[in-house]
């Protein structure tokens, strides 16, 4: 016989115990929330900082790359030079350094000295009987100047240079004592030079980094048939050093 009695009681307690499980499973889902929502603040506290971290040690890197006075530039690079005023162009293997002295941040005084070697290509058939062809010729270049910094981050920098002074060159050395001019040379000679240039900078350490010049440079030296304007371009890459604060 169904007893009502037995019934109601285990329907009282059966109620009873999931009101109970329900009063410990809100706390606990609460508690569990209040977990996340702390470890989620934690973590965006945590990338905050690292952030903040990453922008201060960007900032005095570059405080520190760029507070020094002094740099010292020594490299190589390629000069294509005009040898004479109806000769083709010639490749040359050039030296270059540079002594710069900051006067704030941006502006520098330079001294630069450079050379650069190479054959001509001399005239040739009987404009040439003296079967000299591709004679060696040197120019060694003394100049001084300015250069302004215009962009400078922690990695990178653009500068530009300004440059101008005297040239020695020597056309006559491999031309078995022949007169240059007589084979289509300019003449040896110390002659005006100036130069313009655009450097790109990638800093390894705020003390060194890698320097790469394109660069122009415009000489003044005497033909067979008088003095002109030679434009000639090529490049520079070396490496620059730091040192010096202000």
């Amino acid at each position: 016989m169904f007893d009502v009695r037995r019934w109601k009681v285990r329907l009282v307690l059966s109620s009873l115990a999931t009101c109970l499980l329900a009063g410990a499973l809100v706390p606990a889902t609460a508690q569990t929330q209040n977990q996340k929502k702390k470890k989620k603040r934690q973590e965006n506290q945590s990338l905050h900082e690292t952030n903040a971290t990453r922008l201060a040690r960007i900032r005095q890197n570059t405080e520190q790359t760029y507070s020094y006075r002094y740099e010292i530039i020594g490299g190589g690079g390629l000069l294509r030079f005009r040898s004479g005023e109806y000769l083709q162009r010639n490749n040359e293997i050039t030296w270059a350094s540079a002594f710069n002295y900051y006067l704030n941040r941006k502006l520098a005084l330079v001294g630069d000295a450079r050379g650069s070697f190479g054959n001509a290509r001399a005239y040739t058939g009987i404009t040439n009987p003296y079967g000299v062809y591709r004679p060696q010729i040197n120019e060694y270049m003394f100049m001084g100047g300015v250069s302004y910094r215009f962009y400078a981050k922690e990695k990178y920098a653009v500068s530009f240079q300004a440059l101008g002074g005297d040239v020695w060159g020597v056309f006559s050395g491999g031309s078995k004592g022949i007169p240059s001019t007589l084979i289509g040379l300019w003449r040896s000679d110390q002659r005006p030079v100036f130069s313009g240039g655009v450097s790109l900078d990638y800093n390894l350490t705020p003390n060194w980094a890698v320097r790469l010049t394109p660069t122009w440079i415009g000489t003044n030296f005497i033909g067979p048939t008088g003095a002109g304007i030679q434009s000639n371009l090529g490049f520079n890459i070396g490496v620059l050093y730091r040192f010096g604060h202000r």
